[in-house]
């Protein structure tokens, strides 16, 4: 075993993070959060094929975040106290066994609790993320989880279209399979690649589930940051569930390929997260942070133009998509940035609960839209979108008061 990943004291004698390692914990992240999204473009022609109620569709991607959600509370923290890679392993081997019965299953009920299964595994990408900070040295941090969570942000984007794309040209069931095959190979090559962490924690599980709640309390950096990001993956979520319905109506007319192609456009605004990375090792997380509030705002008053032209009003959209996307990417990479440089020890916990708020963030920015979108139209959509951020703006200016004061002082 590593001593030193039994040591703290010893990990400044360590070598920092090669590029190759950074470079496989992203692609790795990708591919697992990718799980969490494939459904969300295939909830029709799941439906269809299992005879799964259209009332009841939107529950194959609400049981996959549900999943995902729990596992961020009671799996993720685990990475305090058990052998980081093999809880990495173990989640991506539940994650392709639940994506076969998806991929085979024609019962709703069987393919609904695979989707609670896919969310619970796919756990393993916020494992990978702090492996990331652990093998880092404090000066090159930020960026090393930057290109990471770069990694994982295309994954996110990526899924949407790819899914669709596949099922044009195949069909739902070899997305599942096709993805549990990566699952698979992903869990061999990180077997072999990972080095062994084993935490120096010696408490029970139930009193690291205990610890949550004082965490959350005694953390006031854990709470701004969550604060922040539930308000831009808030708008996130709101903007990529109601976007495409936009697109498809008869005001763009757009297929699902173009659609896709639209997705894949926006992921652009991945590269925000290495300069995030690099910002936040220089010490300016609070001013990006405000920044990355702003553009989330930006991108939701960007369609209120509303030009007569289609092609403009479209360009103005992919713009919009962009610029919140980089907004997003930016603001995820200071928040971990900030929460890793706390005690190592408790990582994994802060990490959980971390992702965990904001996804309370996100779920709420899709059913927000969806119901604002059917009940009041595009305009008031984006109205409500910029809403999230610029609430999460108002906690930043907070901080940014108390600190003003603490300097004059």
């Amino acid at each position: 075993m590593n001593k030193a990943s039994r040591n703290p004291a010893m990990a400044s004698d360590l070598p920092d993070i090669s590029s190759g390692m950074v470079l496989l914990l992203a692609i790795a992240s990708g591919l697992i959060v990718a799980n969490l999204y494939y459904a969300q473009t295939l909830v029709g022609p799941i439906s269809a094929s299992t005879g799964l109620s259209p009332k009841a569709a939107g529950l194959i991607v609400t049981l996959t975040q549900i999943g995902y959600t729990l596992g961020l509370l009671f799996v993720v923290p685990l990475a305090d106290l058990l052998e980081n890679r093999r809880l990495i392993i173990t989640g991506l081997v539940v994650t392709a066994a639940a994506l076969v019965v998806a991929a085979l299953g024609t019962s709703p009920v069987v393919l609904l609790a695979a989707a609670l299964a896919i969310g619970l595994g796919s756990v393993a990408a916020q494992v990978l993320v702090p492996f990331a900070a652990h093998l880092s040295k404090e000066a090159t941090r930020g960026q090393a989880v930057g290109k990471v969570v770069s990694g994982l942000l295309l994954g996110i984007m990526l899924a949407r279209p790819i899914a669709s794309l596949v099922a044009d040209h195949a069909s739902w069931h070899v997305v599942f399979g096709g993805a549990s095959v990566l699952m698979v190979a992903l869990a061999l090559v990180l077997r072999r690649a990972l080095p062994v962490r084993q935490p120096v924690s010696n408490m029970r599980y139930s009193a690291l589930m205990a610890s949550l709640w004082h965490l959350l309390l005694g953390t006031p950096v854990l709470r701004r940051r969550a604060a922040y990001h539930a308000g831009l993956f808030g708008a996130f979520s709101l903007f990529w569930t109601v976007t495409p319905l936009v697109l498809a109506s008869p005001a763009f007319g757009l297929s699902q390929t173009g659609i896709a192609i639209f997705a894949l456009v926006g992921m652009a605004g991945a590269v925000a997260s290495p300069i995030a990375g690099r910002l936040a090792d220089a010490g300016h997380t609070l001013p990006a942070t405000a920044v990355a509030l702003i553009l989330g705002m930006m991108a939701f008053a960007l369609p209120m133009v509303a030009p007569q032209s289609q092609h403009l009003a479209l360009g103005l959209l992919v713009i919009a998509s962009i610029v919140l996307d980089m907004g997003v990417a930016a603001n995820l990479v200071l928040g971990q940035r900030a929460i890793f440089s706390l005690a190592p020890e408790v990582r994994g916990r802060l990490n959980g609960l971390y992702f965990a708020l904001f996804f309370a963030g996100g779920a709420a920015g899709s059913a927000v839209g969806a119901w604002v979108y059917a009940s009041y139209g595009w305009q008031a959509t984006l109205l409500t979108g910029m809403a999230f951020p610029a609430l999460a703006l108002l906690v930043w200016l907070g901080e940014f008061m108390t600190g003003l004061s603490r300097r004059t002082a």
